[in-house]
């Protein structure tokens, strides 16, 4: 087992007024040459935009581009005529493809918005942009492993890869093991909250740890905890 960890506090920040974001890897001034990337995982920026604000329309291409909102709402508009609302609880995928764009901003004008905005390089390059979404309920991941993002599982949202996202939301001391879907995948784990020790290693709230040559993760709650799990293929070629 081959394991890489980034700590909450190591993150690039950038705070734009409306945009405070921290960013797991290099991404738009933050520039760090040990972390260009986990694997096909390009992109974790966590992100939280204040009330009525947000990002204008812009282009994407060829990249896969989850929004995982965790508090508030946040209102999506793209260029296929999708106008969205997303929250707590709604996973959306954008499959950015052979070029879209897009706007995501703050739908609330009265408390701010936080999410997790994750980019994945595609499978298959220049496809048809495309967009899924949906709900998951808090019961479906309590003490339970959720996949939410998926290139097989009809009850997810599917995604252009060989990738899984995996939500759980776990009590105090609860345990349960994760299998992964190949073996020469990685998988970054990321805190969300709380604490949990994975395949031995602490971490805690906004922590993250990528982990390679192993074919399982056995997973422990430290506390009421609440994580993310992204299986990637490392590399173009897996």
């Amino acid at each position: 087992m081959k394991t890489v960890l980034h700590k909450a506090e190591t993150r690039g920040h950038a705070n734009h007024g409306w945009l405070n974001s921290y960013h797991t890897f290099s991404f738009a001034g933050y520039n760090n040459e040990e972390r260009h990337n986990f694997g096909l995982l390009r992109v974790l920026n966590d992100d939280t935009v204040a009330a009525g604000m947000g990002f204008g329309k812009h282009p994407h291409d060829n990249m896969e581009i989850v929004s995982i909102p965790l508090e508030g709402d946040l209102h999506h508009k793209d260029s296929t005529g999708r106008d969205k609302i997303i929250k707590q609880g709604d996973v959306q995928i954008m499959s950015a493809g052979s070029g879209i764009q897009h706007s995501e901003t703050n739908a609330n004008h009265d408390k701010e918005v936080k999410f997790l905005q994750i980019w994945v390089f595609p499978k298959k390059r220049n496809i048809e942009p495309r967009y899924d979404q949906k709900t998951f309920s808090a019961e479906e991941r309590k003490n339970n492993l959720l996949t939410v993002v998926a290139p097989d599982n009809d009850n997810a949202v599917w995604i252009n890869q060989d990738a899984w996202f995996t939500l759980g939301n776990f009590d105090n001391n609860a345990e349960t093991t994760y299998q992964l879907h190949k073996k020469e995948s990685g998988v970054y784990v990321f805190v969300i909250k709380g604490a949990v020790t994975i395949n031995g290693i602490a971490l805690s709230n906004r922590d993250g740890l990528g982990i390679t040559e192993t074919e399982t993760l056995s997973i422990k709650a430290d506390s009421n905890t609440e994580f993310l799990l992204i299986e990637v293929p490392m590399s173009f070629h897996n």
